[in-house]
C-alpha cells in the first residue's frame, strides 16, 4: 500500500502547475458555492479585516482551491522542481548571514500563498526543524511523510519534547519554522487582537526569542498568476523582541495583518482563526 501511495504521489507531483492551479480554481469556486459554513466563515473573516468586495471573496476562494491541490506537489516533487517553481527569492541573504554568524533563525510563515513550498525550498538548502501534527485528512499522511524523508526537514512533535528540540536547534545556530497564525493548543498562547478581534495567538515565538539570540524572519511564498510559480521573500520581523509575551503576540499579529492586506486574495481567510481551543478560557469581554 505504501508503494502505491508513493507511485501516485510521484505521478501527481509531476503534473504541470498551470493544470493543477486550473483544477484548484474550479475546486475552490465549487466549494465556496456548495459549503455554506465555509462560505460564511470566509466572508465573516474578510469583513472583520475590512474587506467587503464580493469580487475579492471569489478570488480568495479560487486561490484557496489552488493551495489545496498544490500541497501534494510541494511535498512530493523533487528538490530540482521546487527550485524551478520558485522563480524569485528576495532576502535569502538575511538567513545566510545569520547562519554564517552562528546565530539561530526563527522563520515565521503565515497561511499565505504557497507556504508549503517555502518550507521545502528552505529545507533543500539548510537543515530546518518544524513542529509536526498529523493531518486530519488521513490520506495526506503519505504525502507529508515523503516530503519529510527526502529533505533536511526535521519534524518534531507539537509537545514539550518538540519545543525542547526547537530550542536546541536555535541555540545551535540552526533554523526552525512555524505557522504563526495557527491556533495553538490551550496553554500555548495568549489572546491578542487580530484585525480588531481577539484571536488565540501562539506565544512560543516570543518565548524562543527570549531564550536565544535567534533572528526572527517573516517568510512569504506568493503564488504567481497562471501557474507561473512562486515568489519567495524573507523580511525581518522587527516587532518581536522576546521580552514580553503580550507585546510579542501583538507584534506578530500586526505583522501578519500587514502581509494579509498586501496580498488579500492569497491569505487563507477560510481558516477558523478566532476559535477558542479546547481547555482555554475564552477572551475577556
Amino acid at each position: 500500500m505504501r508503494g502505491a501511495h508513493s507511485t501516485l504521489l510521484r505521478l501527481y507531483a509531476a503534473l504541470p502547475l498551470p493544470l493543477l492551479h486550473f483544477a484548484g480554481a474550479v475546486l475552490g469556486a465549487l466549494v465556496y458555492l456548495s459549503d455554506r459554513r465555509y462560505r460564511e466563515k470566509l466572508e465573516a473573516n474578510l469583513q472583520q479585516a475590512g474587506f467587503g468586495a464580493t469580487k475579492l471573496r471569489w478570488r480568495v476562494a479560487v486561490e484557496s482551491g489552488k493551495g489545496v491541490v498544490e500541497m501534494p506537489v510541494a511535498w512530493g516533487c523533487s528538490d530540482a522542481r521546487i527550485t524551478r517553481l520558485v522563480k524569485r527569492v528576495d532576502g535569502w541573504q538575511l538567513l545566510q548571514q545569520a547562519r554564517d554568524a552562528g546565530r539561530g533563525v526563527l522563520l515565521l510563515t503565515p497561511h499565505l500563498g504557497g507556504f508549503e513550498f517555502a518550507a521545502q525550498y528552505i529545507a533543500a538548502r539548510v537543515p530546518l526543524t518544524i513542529l509536526y501534527r498529523r493531518p486530519k485528512i488521513a490520506c495526506l499522511e503519505p504525502f507529508l511523510r515523503r516530503g519529510l524523508e527526502r529533505t533536511r526537514l526535521h519534524a518534531v512533535p507539537a509537545d514539550r519534547a518538540g519545543v525542547r528540540s526547537l530550542l536546541k536547534a536555535l541555540r545551535g545556530g540552526g533554523a526552525i519554522g512555524m505557522l504563526p497564525d495557527q491556533v495553538p493548543v490551550a496553554g500555548s498562547g495568549r489572546w491578542s487582537d487580530f484585525f480588531g478581534r481577539p484571536a488565540y495567538t501562539i506565544s512560543l515565538a516570543g518565548r524562543l526569542l527570549g531564550a536565544t539570540s535567534a533572528l526572527p524572519l517573516l517568510v512569504v511564498c506568493r503564488r504567481l498568476a497562471w501557474g507561473g510559480g512562486f515568489h519567495l521573500s524573507f523580511t525581518p520581523a522587527d516587532g518581536l523582541r522576546g521580552a514580553d509575551e503580550t507585546a510579542d503576540c501583538a507584534a506578530l499579529n500586526a505583522a501578519i495583518e500587514a502581509l494579509a492586506r498586501s496580498y488579500p486574495e492569497q491569505y487563507f481567510w477560510g481558516y477558523n482563526r478566532y476559535k477558542t481551543p479546547a481547555g482555554a478560557a475564552p477572551p475577556a469581554a
